[in-house]
C-alpha cells in the first residue's frame, strides 16, 4: 500500500506530531514496510493458538494493596525548598 504525502501528513495530525517535509519523506517507506510485515502476520494460520497477552507465562506479580503509615506533615515538609507551617509553597502557575 502506498501512502501519499497528504495522507502522511493526515496520520501525523492525528497522532499530533509536527513533521518536516523530509520526515514525510522518510515515513512513507516505513510505514509501508510496517504494514507489509503485519500483512505476513495475517497470513499465519493461527487455528487452534489460545490468545495471550505475554509470550511467557508469568504469573501477576503484583503485591496486596496495603494500607502503611505514611509521612507527618513535618517529615514531608523538612526538605521542602520552600514551605509554611502545613503547605507547599510553589510559584504561581496563572499570571495575575
Amino acid at each position: 500500500m502506498a501512502f501519499s504525502d497528504d495522507d502522511i501528513r493526515k496520520l501525523a495530525y492525528l497522532a499530533r506530531l509536527e513533521l518536516t517535509d523530509q520526515e514525510v519523506q522518510t515515513l512513507g517507506p516505513q510505514l509501508e514496510r510496517i504494514l507489509g510485515f503485519v500483512e505476513q502476520l495475517a497470513e499465519l494460520d493461527t487455528e487452534g493458538v489460545e490468545p495471550m497477552t505475554t509470550a511467557l507465562d508469568v504469573n501477576n506479580r503484583w503485591i496486596a494493596d496495603v494500607v502503611q503509615p505514611g509521612l507527618s506533615r513535618e517529615q514531608a515538609l523538612a526538605n521542602a525548598p520552600l514551605a509554611d507551617d502545613e503547605c507547599f509553597l510553589v510559584p504561581p502557575v496563572l499570571p495575575s
